[in-house]
């Protein structure tokens, strides 16, 4: 059933005229008569009776009004909510991003958006790379902040990977450490100090492409929040790595020393949505000051 059948129906009930809604509508009267026949044709029922003057509903046409009204509302709001998403003035955006994205990156990705965009309800969570890229799947995250793992990239089949920055590795150390007055260090330095990791397999930590070259670490704390690893460095208790986004919330009582990229490789940092799928103009939107807030922090 065409909707613009039900509107001229309606349109000629509630005014009691064909000429009236004819004017209304901007159609002419016989235009207005063949569409109400025509509706007439497919209920299989009269629906008006036509008067000397103006038009009545029949009992089959009062039957049907309200249940047009409510058809026609109905697909007045729909088109509301696509417009609304459409001109980003409502809709939701959900994001899921790793630790030290959240140190800074996506927050302040997040404030300017929603300075621009304030009609966008917005949630944020926090996860592992691989736990975000689930959730993307599974359709409980529109965007995920992830970084590349000792597995290497994101699936570029499931995921569309847009890059933000790539992130060097820093060594945290006490201050009062051998080698705290060094810019640079190689991990064949620290051969003998004890390493802070969120894992006591080596592979499973940021040490891992380390690891699989040749580099053993003596991890005798697995520690896997960034403030319970920095506590234990400025204790005295051993050393950690610390990825570059991490490091505006170091504590002033240790030292981060630059990690020679020859040990351990960049990371790089991914904007990830589902493949193939066409990204809501939130999404995009938010893809835009994801970038700017990448930029600033490079």
């Amino acid at each position: 059933m065409e909707t613009q059948l039900l509107e001229v129906f309606r349109t000629v009930a509630h005014l009691g005229s064909i000429t009236a809604a004819a004017r209304h509508l901007r159609f002419t009267q016989s235009a207005v008569s063949r569409q109400v026949a025509a509706l007439e044709a497919e209920i299989g029922a009269r629906l008006l009776d036509r008067l000397p003057r103006g038009v009545a509903l029949t009992e089959q046409g009062r039957a049907l009004l309200p249940y047009t009204d409510a058809v026609l509302d109905r697909l007045a709001a729909a088109r509301q909510a696509v417009d609304e998403l459409d001109s980003v003035d409502a809709g939701r955006l959900r994001v899921g991003a790793f630790a030290t994205a959240v140190a800074a990156l996506v927050p302040r990705a997040l404030a300017s958006f929603r300075t621009a965009h304030p009609g966008i309800t917005w949630s944020l969570v926090e996860g592992m790379s691989p736990v975000l890229l689930e959730r993307l799947a599974a359709g409980d995250a529109d965007v995920a902040v992830v970084s590349t793992a000792p597995g290497g990239p994101p699936d570029a089949g499931r995921f569309d990977l847009r890059p933000l920055l790539d992130e060097r590795m820093l060594v945290a150390v006490p201050r009062d450490h051998r080698l705290a007055r060094r810019r640079t260090v190689r991990l064949a330095e620290l051969a003998d100090e004890s390493f802070i990791a969120s894992s006591p397999r080596a592979e499973q930590t940021l040490l891992g492409d380390s690891a699989a070259a040749g580099f053993r670490p003596r991890i005798d704390i697995a520690v896997g929040e960034w403030t319970g690893k920095l506590g234990c460095v400025a204790a005295g208790l051993g050393v950690t790595l610390v990825p570059a986004l991490a490091a505006r919330g170091a504590p002033a009582d240790i030292t981060l020393l630059r990690l020679h990229p020859d040990d351990v490789p960049v990371r790089r940092v991914y904007a990830a949505t589902l493949a193939g799928r066409t990204a809501p103009p939130a999404v995009t939107r938010f893809l835009a000051h994801l970038d700017e807030a990448a930029r600033g922090l490079a």
